[in-house]
Order: C-alpha cells, then sequence, then structure tokens
C-alpha cells in the first residue's frame, strides 16, 4: 500500500502548477536578498552559487522520483517533468547570473573560464546536456521520439555527476552539507544499478503470494 495516499486525479493539475510556483519561491527570495545586501560582502557570488545549489537539489530530486515510486508505492511521476524542467530553470539562472552580473557579459572571460577551469568546464557541460532535456520536456516530444526520448533523459545520470563535480570543485571543504549530495548522488546512481534485481524480485514475491493465496 501507499505510504503518502494518492491525490485524487482532479488536483493533479493544479498541483503541478503549484510545484512550479513553490519552485521558483528560493530565487525569488534570493533576488529580494540581493537587491536589499543581505547576501553578505559578495552578493554576486552567493547569488550564483544558491541557484547553483538548488539546481543540484532539482537534479537529485528528478532521481528521487522513481525509488520512491518503486520502494515506498509513492507515485509522484507527474511531478518529475516539472523538477527536472525547474532543475534546467535554475542552473540557466546560475549561469545567467555568473555571465551578467560577475563576468559583465565579458565573452572573452567566459571562454577562458571554460577552457582552464575544470569546475566551469564540468558544469557548462552539464547545462549543455540539459538544454535538450528541458526542449524535450513535453507530451509531443514523447510521442513522436518514442524510445530515443528515454535514451535522451538518461543524460540526467551524467549531468547529476556533472553537477555534483561541480559543486564540490567550487567549495574550498567539504562540509555536512556537500556530503550529504556525494551520499544521495551515489546511492541514486547505485540504485539504477540493482533496480531490476529489486523489481524482479519484488515481483516474485507478489506472484508466489498471489499463488499460494487459498482459491474460493
Amino acid at each position: 500500500m501507499p505510504i503518502i495516499p494518492a491525490l485524487p486525479r482532479k488536483y493533479h493539475g493544479a498541483s503541478i502548477w503549484a510545484l512550479y510556483v513553490i519552485g521558483l519561491c528560493p530565487a525569488a527570495w534570493y533576488f529580494y536578498e540581493a537587491l536589499t545586501g543581505r547576501l553578505g560582502f559578495n552578493p554576486v557570488r552567493e547569488f550564483e552559487h544558491l541557484l547553483g545549489t538548488w539546481g543540484l537539489r532539482l537534479i537529485l530530486a528528478t532521481l528521487v522520483v522513481t525509488p520512491l515510486r518503486d520502494l515506498f508505492w509513492i507515485n509522484w511521476m507527474r511531478y518529475r517533468r516539472a523538477l527536472g524542467l525547474l532543475a534546467f530553470y535554475y542552473v540557466a539562472m546560475h549561469f545567467a547570473v555568473y555571465l551578467t552580473l560577475d563576468l559583465q557579459l565579458d565573452f572573452g572571460a567566459v571562454g577562458g573560464d571554460i577552457l582552464r577551469r575544470p569546475y566551469i568546464t564540468i558544469g557548462f557541460a552539464a547545462l549543455l546536456l540539459l538544454i535538450p532535456l528541458a526542449v524535450t520536456s513535453n507530451n509531443w516530444s514523447i510521442r513522436t521520439m518514442s524510445g530515443a526520448w528515454n535514451r535522451l533523459h538518461k543524460l540526467i545520470y551524467l549531468i547529476a555527476i556533472g553537477g555534483l563535480i561541480h559543486y564540490l570543485l567550487s567549495l574550498k571543504s567539504i562540509t555536512l552539507e556537500p556530503f550529504v549530495y556525494i551520499v544521495l548522488t551515489v546511492a541514486l546512481l547505485a540504485y539504477r544499478l540493482v533496480r531490476r534485481p529489486i523489481l524482479d524480485w519484488k515481483r516474485g514475491r507478489r506472484n508466489g503470494g498471489a499463488a499460494l493465496r487459498p482459491r474460493m
């Protein structure tokens, strides 16, 4: 049985839109804090860092949806697209702040950073990989691309690794928060390797239980 009761179907659309609104609230709050001088002595860098951190959190949130359904019968698959798009929005905002407020649209400096600074190279590559996923996050693409859509969206695993490495390399030390992200990323990616055996085992238990049930 599901641990959390399912939301009635008539509320599905409204709940997805609510997720978009709630998901963008941190960005709006950080923007307000930056405008009012509450982000410390380097508000641009802090704003940039906070947006990127939320991008990583949302990428991991998209990966959590499948194990929640498989292991705990919590079906939030309808929210995975919104979580993925929110992740893209935050990563895009993170890059936009870096490009406009940090480097003042100095594209030469941006290119130099991408070429010479490994963590920016990796972060920029993760952003580029996110773009086709965001563009194809719609029903039309799912219908027209068929199996290719599933193969394309498996890039999220590589993006998660790249986003984590980018985040870790941008820090000066590993504290509790980044350690939690490391553990979550490793666990979520490792689950993909054992998912099929786990599902086969659960299916076998379910079928075995049905076979042992007495017939009336």
